[in-house]
């Protein structure tokens, strides 16, 4: 008999996942028995207006909040039997964030912000700036590592956003509108270089809301008022 063909566990599968806001005997369902399954490899794109449940989508993506119900599995374990500590650990190593507002702190050089994920784990200076200088590069910014934020341009700070997110060799990266904040072009060539990395085998998740965005990757995901939509979860290969 053959060799059976392998089989792979997904980076994120979400199960019926529901998240309920309680504010006295107010309650919102902000999300309503989401389902996800996301390959190692894929580039996804969640789509929906303002209020449609993204960013409650994102943050339990991200290991920041938890559900109300249903069982999430990162790399096949679920989240709910992890320990503080152990989300910590796995926020800080398996899952790069990258932000609109990019949450670089004002009085660190670009390598320095690129190197605090490691500081918080106690990796050695030099090991850190080591690693902190190849992420730059990755991202062609070798050339403006000793630049502070207020000395860059809006790109080359989500460029600053992005190493940081790498730094770690994370699992896959989570972009809350990328682009937001940049112009046209800069934002195409923050999605140029997303599209690289995902070439080279990184996972990378968009949440946004622009139509335009979410054409240029493999799947999308439309959400509204807390839930996919039906026929949402689109697959369009290559393009």
């Amino acid at each position: 008999m053959g060799a059976a063909a392998a089989v792979t566990t997904p980076v994120v599968e979400l199960d019926r996942i529901s998240k309920i806001y309680a504010s006295g005997r107010v309650h919102v369902e902000a999300l309503r028995g989401v389902d996800l399954r996301i390959e190692r490899g894929d580039l996804l794109a969640i789509l929906g207006p303002s209020g449609s449940g993204k960013t409650t989508l994102m943050e339990i993506l991200g290991c920041l909040l938890q559900p109300t119900s249903g069982v999430y599995r990162f790399n096949g374990e679920p989240i709910h039997t992890i320990k503080p500590d152990g989300l910590a650990r796995l926020r800080g190593e398996e899952i790069g964030f990258v932000f609109q507002s990019f949450n670089l702190l004002p009085r660190l050089t670009a390598v320095e912000n690129v190197e605090l994920p490691l500081s918080y784990r106690k990796v050695g200076r030099r090991e850190r700036r080591r690693r902190a200088l190849e992420a730059l590069e990755r991202v062609r910014l070798g050339e403006r590592t000793r630049h502070l934020p207020s000395e860059m341009s809006g790109g080359e700070r989500q460029r600053v956003a992005i190493a940081r997110a790498l730094i770690n060799t994370p699992s896959f990266i989570l972009a809350d509108e990328p682009t937001g904040n940049l112009d046209t072009r800069t934002g195409g060539e923050i999605m140029a270089l997303l599209h690289e990395l995902n070439a080279d085998g990184t996972t990378v998740v968009l949440v946004t809301h622009d139509l335009a965005i979410g054409d240029q990757a493999k799947k999308r995901l439309y959400i509204c008022d807390g839930e996919v939509q039906d026929g949402a979860q689109e697959n369009r290969g290559d393009s």
